[in-house]
């Protein structure tokens, strides 16, 4: 594989990369994070669903050759795909603010097998009030531990927020669905119908991830200059990144939960051997989710960057205690600032 190098600038993405985790260049990323086809890249790269089947062991020393080549003391003849696997490895299964292994449920490479398995039941289990709520429970049971585990880790979260924020989020999924599906089982025809778990699992999410990232909403997320220094501390910096998150959520989730049931119909309307074996509807349509969320999880993720900014001016006229606390602490105040959005 060819990888491309990437020059240093002052321009934050680049910069960041390089230097908020380190300056060595096992840390500079084979793609131009600046561009989405640059992130896109990346992140098809760190969420390669297989990285999920990597042993502690294997976790562990990627963790290792990844530190002791920071320090400078890797063991000599260490190759440049050593290091980069080193770097895809750790960057998949530990979180970026803590240097923490992450539940591997909860990891973003777990996506597309954990993911493809809850929404093919959700689409292919939505005709029964009780199956509704059950698949709703547990894809919000789902959804909560990946917005924990990739939350901004500088803000933490106490079990009775945590507690809170997934007990919300499932009655607003379940409620959602089931008011949903009863307004189309009155008004629309049972094509329609299908789309209840989609609008459910849009409602949660912009009810699950600002709950379980309240504490950020709350007290603000730290914000940095171009160099990396911390400069002060933005809730509006923390909204932004957090809306950015919904999107991508529901972006990733959108064209399997839109489209198949549109591919659905049109096989159980041309085939009576599809249509009478439903034994195989299901199994079909989570192997279907697979192959959409291969490419979706990726797509979804590089939408935005992963260091969001935000304008000095912005803050000045929408958040002021935080602009005069960055003017406070900075000689020279960054006309941007930077806050990790999270995934």
């Amino acid at each position: 594989m060819k990888y491309k190098r990437v020059s240093c600038n002052i321009e934050f993405i680049k910069h960041i990369h390089y230097t908020m985790n380190t300056s060595f260049e096992m840390e500079k990323c084979p793609w131009d994070q600046s561009t989405y086809v640059g992130r896109w890249h990346y992140y098809f790269w760190v969420t390669n669903p297989m990285l999920c089947l990597k042993t502690d062991q294997e976790l562990e020393e990627a963790k290792s050759l990844r530190s002791s080549y920071l320090n400078g003391t890797h063991p000599p003849g260490t190759t440049t795909e050593q290091l980069l696997t080193a770097k895809q490895i750790y960057e998949s299964s530990f979180h970026p603010d803590t240097g923490q292994k992450q539940n591997v449920f909860g990891r973003m490479c777990f996506q597309v097998p954990g993911g493809m398995a809850i929404t093919g039941a959700m689409l292919s289990f939505y005709k029964t009030v009780p199956a509704v709520v059950f698949w709703q429970w547990i894809n919000q049971s789902f959804n909560a531990l990946v917005n924990y585990t990739n939350r901004n880790a500088n803000s933490p979260l106490s079990q009775t927020q945590m507690g809170t924020a997934y007990g919300s989020a499932t009655i607003a999924a379940c409620v959602t669905s089931i008011k949903f599906k009863q307004y189309l089982t009155n008004n629309a025809s049972p094509f329609f119908q299908r789309y209840v778990p989609f609008a459910a699992v849009a409602a949660a999410n912009c009810v699950n991830i600002p709950l379980m990232r309240q504490t950020e909403l709350l007290n603000g997320v730290d914000v940095y200059d171009a160099d990396k220094n911390r400069v002060g501390c933005s809730k509006l910096a923390a909204a932004k990144g957090i809306s950015q998150v919904i999107v991508s959520r529901i972006v990733m989730c959108a064209p399997g939960m839109v489209l198949l049931p549109v591919i659905m119909e049109k096989l159980e309307n041309k085939s009576t051997w599809f249509k009478r074996n439903t034994w195989i509807h299901a199994p079909f349509q989570t192997l279907a989710v697979g192959c959409f969320l291969i490419g979706m999880v990726p797509t979804a993720c590089a939408l935005f960057p992963q260091f969001s900014s935000i304008k000095l001016s912005t803050l000045e006229k929408y958040e002021n205690t935080a602009y005069c606390d960055i003017v406070s602490n900075c000689k020279n105040p960054p006309i941007v600032v930077y806050s990790n959005k999270g995934l």
